[in-house]
């Protein structure tokens, strides 16, 4: 009866949140969670339940996943509205929950999942694969280490899951040597993008955890990402279940098995989730010819960064760089100096981060804002309350003053328009991209097709 009852309460929830058109993704889920904590270890699930966690590229990638397995014909539930903490994975699974059985209604579940609320989520032996993205630097006022991050996904884990992990990620690449169920492996080969010396940025873990000996890098992906081995024990990251190799941003493409796989973004983390992806419905036993097929011919638009207008005959994208993860800036950073032509560049936000008070800005000094003393940037606009601390960022990589302007959200269109020249890329706050996005249409101008 009290399952009932949860499942209903949510439903009836996140109804009148639509009505009344409010933010609902964890809502139902809180009330839900008030009457049983451990209402999800109550539901009836299908045969197959995938989470998805690690530091970055968690959404990405279960939208990628959700994507291919829908388009092969599989009914799928997964938590679209990108909320990933406990309470919004109760109201998504309840709200795909029939009140009479108590079966999830679908032939997967698919969740993305915060690092920090993976154990307990549901009983022992329920999520059958677990794919891991990477463990980085992430939100340090809450996750403190990777260290930390890697210990909670490990006391998560139980013999029973089928755990799909990123082996270029050293940290990550330790459950080989101490998980007891079964685990694959994928990676990417050293190719034209890789660094053959240091990048030159904070790593984050750079010594064997066996022997605490220095990590030898035969190639850096980007950050503690890619081709090791440890000079004096046999730790290393090996062979891959399946490996990406032949990537060319400029098409965009990888290869695999054979195969040539399209991108749905020129930049290198999109080689990441769709090696991922590939992988899980690889292990899921999907049909290879039909898997390749949707890839290449079912292209979906990216999560993240998919947002470009046009301000007269200047482009403006709008990426979305995750805050206190400085990996992520450093990505967008690296696709902002790919870019052809001159460009100018708007800094901003209001929040350093959505889920918890927070004003620590140490993580901006990980980032290598250096890759934009380049002279094809043309100006930095900075603005939001957190401008001047961006601007001395700025400053102290070698920026020039007279390229940092600050401005106002009320000023920003105008501003840019008169002041700036070339294709313009905002990297924003998930509080600021909306406000953008606002002002750009009330001035007419048109999306990009």
């Amino acid at each position: 009866m009290i399952t009932t009852i949860c499942i209903w309460i949510v439903k009836i929830a996140t109804w009148l949140c639509h009505v009344f058109k409010r933010e609902g993704s964890v809502f139902g889920g809180s009330l839900a969670s008030k009457i049983d904590k451990k209402i999800l270890h109550k539901i009836k699930y299908p045969n197959t339940v995938i989470a998805v966690t690690g530091s970055s590229g968690k959404g990405s990638t279960v939208q990628m996943i959700e994507h291919i397995l829908s388009t092969a014909g599989k009914k799928i539930v997964w938590n679209r509205s990108e909320s990933n903490v406990t309470n919004a994975i109760i109201t998504t699974v309840l709200n795909n929950t029939s009140g009479l059985s108590h079966r999830v209604k679908a032939d997967i579940l698919l969740l993305e999942v915060d690092e920090r609320h993976l154990k307990g989520l549901m009983k022992k032996g329920t999520i059958t694969h677990l794919l891991i993205t990477n463990i980085t630097r992430d939100q340090p006022s809450r996750n403190i280490s990777p260290e930390v991050i890697f210990n909670i996904i490990k006391d998560a884990t139980d013999e029973k899951m089928h755990l799909i992990i990123n082996a270029d990620d050293p940290l990550l690449n330790r459950f080989k040597y101490i998980h007891k169920g079964k685990i694959t492996t994928y990676g990417i080969d050293k190719n034209n993008y890789s660094l053959l010396t240091t990048p030159g940025y904070a790593i984050d873990h750079a010594y064997c955890p066996n022997c605490h000996t220095k990590l030898k890098y035969d190639a850096y992906h980007y950050g503690h990402l890619g081709l090791y081995k440890c000079p004096k024990c046999d730790f290393a990251r090996g062979k891959v279940d399946y490996e990406a190799y032949d990537i060319d941003l400029n098409t965009p493409s990888f290869k695999i098995d054979n195969q040539k796989i399209s991108l749905n973004k020129n930049i290198f983390f999109a080689v990441y989730y769709t090696l991922a992806s590939y992988t899980v419905c690889k292990v899921l036993n999907l049909d290879e010819k039909k898997l390749v097929e949707i890839l290449n011919n079912h292209m979906i638009a990216p999560r993240r960064g998919n947002n470009i207008y046009k301000l007269n005959d200047r482009k403006i994208e709008i990426l979305e760089p995750k805050n206190e993860n400085s990996l992520s800036y450093i990505q967008s950073l690296i696709y902002i100096a790919s870019q052809k032509g001159t460009k100018s560049i708007v800094f901003g936000f209001e929040k350093v981060s959505r889920r918890y008070e927070c004003k620590d800005l140490s993580w901006l000094w990980d980032i290598n804002f250096e890759l934009l003393k380049d002279e094809s940037i043309d100006k930095i606009f900075c603005f939001g309350i957190y401008k001047y601390d961006i601007a001395t960022r700025l400053y102290y990589a070698g920026i020039s003053e007279d390229k940092i302007l600050y401005t106002t959200e009320q000023s920003l269109v105008d501003d840019v328009e008169s002041k700036s020249t070339g294709n313009i890329y905002a990297l924003v706050g998930e509080d600021i991209k909306a406000k953008i996005r606002d002002m750009v249409k009330e001035e007419s101008y048109e999306k990009e097709n």
